[in-house]
């Protein structure tokens, strides 16, 4: 999850993991509905309907020109937020948040259209999430998509969750 503007260093790096991991990867994309029931089967969650956190998932998706082009015109976006509940053995995702996050709700927004996800609040869940959920045929030519995805598959192998 990039958190600053980019760097003219870190778009170089992007392009030469990107040059260097693109011809071994394939689509393997999984639909935005499996990744909301692995989200439910691995965190315990509440699901949050308000209009403002409806609204910011909306404008993250319709205002990104990459991931608005993602929902057909001939639909229109269907949202799902939800709150990772800070309880039990999931308390780890709270106490691993970066600074940024200290003492936020983690949210997690979905648009079931376009395959878009959110995460607020926890860069670790996004890794997991992004990594779980892969890339389509359009993110595999994006080389910041495919350098994150790289990053955040590395992350997951050092940590033992792949």
């Amino acid at each position: 999850m990039l958190m600053q503007e980019p760097t003219p260093e870190m778009v170089r790096n992007w392009r030469e993991t990107y040059d260097t991991y693109r011809p071994k990867l394939k689509p393997n994309n999984k639909p935005i509905q499996d990744v909301i029931v692995y989200l439910k089967e691995n965190y315990p969650v509440i699901e949050r309907t308000e209009q403002n956190l409806l609204r910011i998932v909306y404008d993250n998706v319709t205002l990104n020109e990459y991931y608005a082009h993602k929902i057909p015109s001939d639909k229109i976006p269907l949202l799902q937020v939800f709150q990772i509940k800070n309880t039990g053995t999931e308390k780890r995702l709270y106490e691993n948040q970066d600074e940024i996050f200290k003492g936020c709700d983690i949210i997690v927004g979905f648009e079931l259209e376009s395959g878009y996800f959110m995460v607020e609040g926890s860069s670790q869940l996004w890794d997991e999430l992004f990594v779980f959920r892969g890339l389509d045929e359009d993110d595999l030519n994006n080389y910041y998509l495919v350098a994150e995805y790289v990053a955040c598959v590395q992350k997951s192998a050092d940590s033992g969750l792949i």
